[in-house]
């Protein structure tokens, strides 16, 4: 079966077939960099994470540029409120949104731009937009006219003629029609604000995807991703300022997560209902908080509570008891040919699974029947030890494809280095009361060399890796 994905523009599944063989070029709108994220911010970011883990493992190279919005109203507003420059509070929050990111697992994109350093690349845009006859200007602001663009509305499905001025569309008098979107605002005092052909200001939300992602992609590119929340309207956006300056199809397939709710109800700022990343980490391990968000298919929405992650948590316990269980085993050559079988199996129904517009909840599922197996087998009198060991080694895998078992294969291999360093200190320990300072001297030498310092304190002797 060859990747199908479900495409946002065209409302149904696609063969996925990038526009040059084994290359992926990968686009996913990043944070706006005012707060603190939440648990929807981290849903997107591990989604895509996997994705993009998905195509490297099925042998793609993947180009993943992810951006930092650090220059919009919602930074400028906290900045004056704070009486600290913008460029502090978005490095304040890009710096804590990379922290979480590494703790979820989630590796940073291939290139991770930032709007201000791509300033030159907007305002190229935004004039070529104006020379084109699509934007016109306006007392030193730019603006996008919708209307010049007919296939306006072809992602999100809405009719150009029924569109309102909606709450995130820009309400202006002086615009030519209320649908009319800013590329170029003009600097207000105390504002940060560049040079341009129209005076001195500042971009747009949407101009600076479409600057940053066709800079280090191109005019045309395989994949852009980004919560369900971004399809109207900044990607509508996104489309509509991108193909009318290059007259190309800009994105060949769109990609949407679907919300984290709370009691049937989108997390999100706005309502003040939301959770964040931090909050949740102090809570629970990051591992259980990855496992959870992958548990539901990317397009689905994710009902949060604390019944799910304790839920998650659990599940990758089991996992671990199961690894740690085999990996003690005693040596067995006895043949157990349905497990032999089922490890096949599940190989080829996870890849299936993903296959399957990436759906992650039924390739876990299928890590957990090959699990249900294992144990089944594992407390047989007569364990078979080495098809065990060939069945969690499958399962570590294809988890790590996802990224899951990272934490639990960690805290295996923690707890064969304490089992270690307690055998290790004991006979450093007889050997010094035999007064055998030779092999005592030894044993702290060889570990030193190894990175691991001892030290010895009146209540025992401590290690810690140097």
């Amino acid at each position: 079966m060859s990747l199908h994905v479900y495409n946002t523009l065209s409302g149904k599944k696609e063969i996925f077939t990038p526009r040059r063989p084994g290359q992926v070029g990968m686009y996913v709108c990043g944070i706006t960099a005012y707060d603190h994220c939440h648990l929807g911010h981290a849903r997107a970011a591990v989604v895509f994470d996997a994705i993009r883990r998905y195509l490297e493992y099925a042998g793609y190279e993947v180009t993943y540029v992810r951006n930092f919005t650090d220059i919009d109203d919602k930074i400028i507003q906290r900045a004056q409120k704070e009486n600290r420059p913008c460029s502090a509070v978005a490095r304040q929050f890009i710096q804590a949104y990379q922290e979480d990111m590494k703790k979820l697992g989630v590796e940073p994109a291939t290139i991770e731009p930032k709007a201000t350093e791509h300033i030159a690349d907007i305002v190229n845009l935004v004039q070529g937009l104006i020379d084109k006859g699509y934007a016109y200007k306006l007392n030193g602001d730019v603006y996008f006219s919708v209307r010049k663009f007919p296939a306006y509305g072809k992602l999100s499905g809405r009719n150009l003629e029924e569109l309102q001025a909606g709450a995130r569309v820009e309400v202006d008098e002086r615009k030519q029609d209320p649908l009319d979107f800013a590329l170029w605002k003009a600097s207000k005092p105390g504002e940060p604000a560049w040079e341009s052909p129209w005076g001195m200001g500042r971009p747009g939300w949407h101009i600076e995807c479409s600057a940053m992602s066709m800079h280090y992609l191109g005019a045309s590119f395989d994949l852009h991703g980004g919560g369900r929340d971004l399809i109207f309207p900044h990607h509508e956006n996104e489309i509509a300022q991108s193909e009318s300056f290059s007259g190309q199809p800009f994105v060949n397939y769109w990609l949407h997560n679907g919300f984290v709710n709370i009691n049937q109800e989108k997390m999100s700022k706005s309502l003040g209902n939301f959770f964040t990343i931090k909050e949740i980490l102090a809570k629970y391990p990051p591992a259980a908080v990855r496992f959870f968000l992958l548990s539901t298919h990317y397009r689905s929405p994710i009902e949060f509570s604390d019944q799910n992650l304790e839920e998650a948590k659990r599940a990758l316990e089991r996992f671990g008891n199961t690894f740690r269980t085999v990996d003690n085993l005693p040596d067995s050559d006895v043949v157990d040919q349905d497990l032999t079988a089922a490890i096949a199996g599940c190989h080829e129904q996870f890849i299936a699974s993903m296959d399957d517009d990436f759906n992650s909840a039924a390739a876990i599922g299928t890590l957990f029947e090959l699990l249900k197996l294992v144990n089944q087998s594992a407390n047989q009198p007569n364990p078979p030890a080495k098809v065990l060991n060939a069945a969690v080694s499958k399962i570590q895998e294809l988890g790590a494809v996802l990224h899951l078992f990272a934490a639990e294969e960690a805290k295996g291999r923690q707890e064969k280095l304490d089992g270690l360093m307690t055998l290790l200190l004991e006979l450093r320990q007889n050997a010094r009361l035999n007064k055998d300072w030779a092999t005592s001297d030894k044993i702290r030498k060889s570990l030193l060399d190894l990175g691991i310092q001892l030290e010895d304190t009146p209540q025992g002797t401590t290690w810690h890796i140097k």
